[in-house]
């Protein structure tokens, strides 16, 4: 078994130390946070060892890996700490907010080659992980447009809001990984961006937005275009289409059912869909894990890495530019 650590016990880690627990191939031996109390506490609920520093599992010659779910502030510090013990990481993203210390890490870890996998966990769905299946046996011809829809059902807290880097690198972000994923060789070369805020006049205040849309065009004149909002009244929208020469194939919506109802006041009533990333992408956070296994035993590269977060948040800053700029923004990896 892979002995891991975990570090960063919020919703999003304890969601990844039950999957770390459930999955056979990982021991989960150690946890982390910075609320000692809450350390503690979910220990017991992952039946691991609790423990008031990361230092002590990066000096376990016995650990293999370590998963970082901390906040972003942390993850450049920890990659840097694992890669001097040549512990195999699974990093949250985004990898940081600042590009430039990125560009650091990545030049300061060149030479250790760590294993390093991103969550970039939509890779992984089944759904969205077909089309590109779909994609590669030609089944839709020549890919011309790639479409990408992502809506919560409601904006997280304004304390989140304000620490998270804006909507392009803390939610657009995962659809300019997924842009880049459905693209292959053929990257992204420019982008343009928009933002607004109608309903919630709070997002004003901490210059951020609520609506924000992109659109990129790849080297070889792929249109992709994506569409966030942070609140949608019938719940969490995500939805995946690619248009190509021959065809078209679509990711829709899950729902928690697949029953549809009729009568005489409705036709094709369905039931609600998911209602938020843990539920809609259960499967893809439990499939990005064995991917992570192979990396480590194997040593099978997993489909997102270290490069995949940087990228993204080139992206992610290009758009945030051309709000000002009003015009395209050329990407430079």
């Amino acid at each position: 078994m892979i002995n891991i650590a975990l570090f960063g016990l919020g919703r999003i880690g304890l969601m990844h130390g039950k999957n770390l627990m459930r999955n056979k191939d990982f021991n989960l031996k150690y946890v982390y946070d910075l609320n000692k109390g809450l350390t503690n506490k979910v220990s017991k609920i992952l039946k691991s060892h609790p423990i008031n520093s990361p230092s002590i599992a990066f000096k376990d010659k016995k650990l293999d890996a370590v998963f970082v779910a901390s906040s972003t502030s942390t993850h450049i510090k920890l990659i840097l700490q694992a890669t001097s013990y040549k512990k195999a990481i699974f990093c949250e993203k985004p990898l940081d907010l600042n590009i430039e210390k990125i560009n650091d890490c990545k030049k300061k870890i060149k030479k250790s080659n760590p294993k390093i996998q991103l969550g970039f966990n939509r890779r992984y769905d089944p759904g969205h992980n077909n089309l590109k299946k779909q994609l590669l046996k030609g089944n839709i011809g020549r890919l011309e447009k790639i479409i990408i829809t992502s809506r919560d059902p409601a904006p997280p807290s304004i304390k989140y809001l304000k620490e998270s880097g804006g909507i392009f690198r803390d939610m657009m972000i995962h659809d300019f990984d997924l842009v880049r994923f459905y693209l292959g060789n053929d990257e992204p070369a420019s982008l343009i961006a928009s933002g607004s805020n109608i309903l919630n006049k709070k997002f004003n205040k901490i210059k951020d937005y609520e609506l924000a849309s992109c659109m990129i065009k790849s080297k070889n004149g792929v249109q992709c275009i994506i569409t966030n909002s942070r609140h949608c009244s019938f719940g969490y929208d995500q939805r995946v289409e690619l248009f190509g020469s021959k065809g078209m194939i679509i990711s829709d919506n899950k729902r928690e059912n697949e029953t549809s109802f009729y009568s005489s006041n409705s036709t094709s009533n369905k039931a609600p869909l998911m209602h938020f990333f843990v539920e809609r992408y259960k499967e893809a956070y439990k499939n990005q894990l064995y991917d992570f296994s192979k990396f480590i035993r194997k040593n099978i590269k997993p489909l997102a890495e270290f490069e995949e977060g940087r990228r993204a948040l080139i992206m992610a800053n290009a758009a945030k530019k051309s709000l000002s700029s009003k015009r395209f923004e050329k990407l430079n990896f």
